[in-house]
């Protein structure tokens, strides 16, 4: 049995690697946020299909959720992850190929498995609970996510460079930042693969087993029947999903309603990029926040917060640079507060017999959510404006609060 004092080693190692993981994972996740849609707009030649390739690798994330989490509850958090990141990065990989030949269904194939990649950089955040202090499971997250902030910020910012880069390759200039992708998804996954040793999950399951021992309680074995969901599963499920619909409808037509205003890619890349560090340079705040004010009320102020966002994309003219990047830091920043409040009430509920399964099918919920978000948003923007568009997602997180107020008394306390 480890040592409190190796123990702690251990996660400052898995922090560690986690941080250089997530720094390249948020530089390939930056470009299918970024030219994703006005992609599949330039090779479909239309704006309603334009949240296709959200919905596509938003659908792929959830498969990639779905297995990761398996893959991780039998073999650990380095083979998961690792083979998670490689897959996006192969999907990258057919995205720039699919743009160079003009292959529209290898576009769309390449979109679903350059999905793994977005839901594996996610799915990261997980790995440093695995041996974190009950009361620092939040900001253990946090650590996770705002090390994405470096490359999710670069990534967007690049769009130009990497346009004229991938111009000088004889492709498509909104393949660029897709070669980024694929060389900072395989990075990401070799650096997980490589680095994270000994597996902080396989760790903490090996010290709940031997404390079940010592107690002589029965183990709470990986393939044992079947229980009812915990309250706190529930909860946290329900803040990351809504959370995940109005983020994601609004900030995937952005670039294209900025586009319809005359705004360049440069504008589109500087609003995503101001989104996305919302999304993630807070957290180290966020998560002091989560563990110390608690769970359920952050939860909350992501829904008021969302709701601020929505207001703001609706009155804000097309334009306007100013207020769209105002509306689409309020999204980053509401989005932050529901994932990390909703990743701790879910460490909180769960057991490390049972918690890689179970994360991993949130994930796969919180995935599908953001694929219907994506589809919906090209829809409703083509037949009801933008501003319907940021209004209807706003309103739509208002539904945390009595989620939250209902099911507050059930949710449990950190143990």
């Amino acid at each position: 049995m480890p040592t409190p004092e190796e123990l702690r080693r251990l996660q400052r190692r898995t922090l560690i690697v986690v941080v250089a993981s997530q720094v390249l994972g948020g530089a390939g996740l930056a470009a299918g946020v970024t030219v994703g849609a006005l992609l599949a707009q330039e090779m479909l030649g239309t704006d309603r299909l334009a949240g296709v390739p959200t919905m596509l690798f938003t659908l792929g994330s959830a498969l990639a959720a779905f297995l990761v989490g398996r893959i991780t509850q039998r073999a650990g958090r380095r083979t998961g992850l690792g083979l998670g990141f490689a897959a996006g990065g192969l999907g990258a990989v057919g995205v720039v190929a699919a743009a160079a030949l003009d292959v529209v269904p290898l576009l769309l194939v390449s979109l679903f498995v350059y999905g793994a990649g977005t839901s594996t950089n996610l799915q990261a955040r997980y790995a440093g609970t695995d041996l974190a202090a009950p009361d620092r499971r939040a900001t253990a997250v946090s650590v996770a996510m705002v090390s994405t902030t470096l490359g999710a910020v670069a990534g967007p910012n690049l769009v130009e460079p990497l346009g004229g880069l991938a111009t000088s390759l004889g492709l498509p200039a909104l393949a660029g930042p897709f070669l980024l992708a694929a060389v900072a998804f395989l990075a990401a996954g070799g650096t997980l693969f490589a680095f994270l040793r000994p597996d902080p999950f396989l760790v903490a399951k090996d010290l709940a087993r031997a404390d079940d021992a010592a107690a002589a309680r029965p183990p709470d074995d990986d393939a044992g029947p079947r229980r009812a969901v915990p309250a706190g599963v529930v909860v946290g499920a329900t803040v990351m999903v809504l959370t995940q619909v109005a983020m994601v409808a609004i900030m995937t037509m952005t670039p294209v309603h900025m586009r319809g205003h005359g705004h360049d890619l440069g504008d589109v890349g500087l609003v995503i990029s101001i989104h996305v560090a919302a999304m993630f340079l807070p957290s180290l705040v966020t998560g002091v926040l989560v563990d110390r004010v608690g769970r359920v009320p952050m939860a909350a102020a992501a829904g008021v917060t969302l709701l601020l966002a929505g207001v703001t994309g609706a009155v804000a003219p097309g334009d306007s640079t100013g207020l769209l990047v105002l509306s689409l830091a309020l999204l980053g920043l509401g989005w932050n507060f529901g994932l990390i409040a909703g990743t701790a009430l879910i460490v909180d509920a769960t057991t490390p017999a049972t918690r890689a399964r179970t994360q991993g099918t949130v994930d796969v919920l919180i995935a599908l959510a953001g694929a219907g978000g994506g589809a919906m948003s090209g829809v409703v923007m083509a037949g009801a404006g933008y501003a319907t568009l940021a209004l209807g997602g706003g309103v739509l997180s208002l539904l945390l609060i009595p989620v939250l107020f209902l099911t507050r008394r059930r949710a449990p306390a950190p143990a």
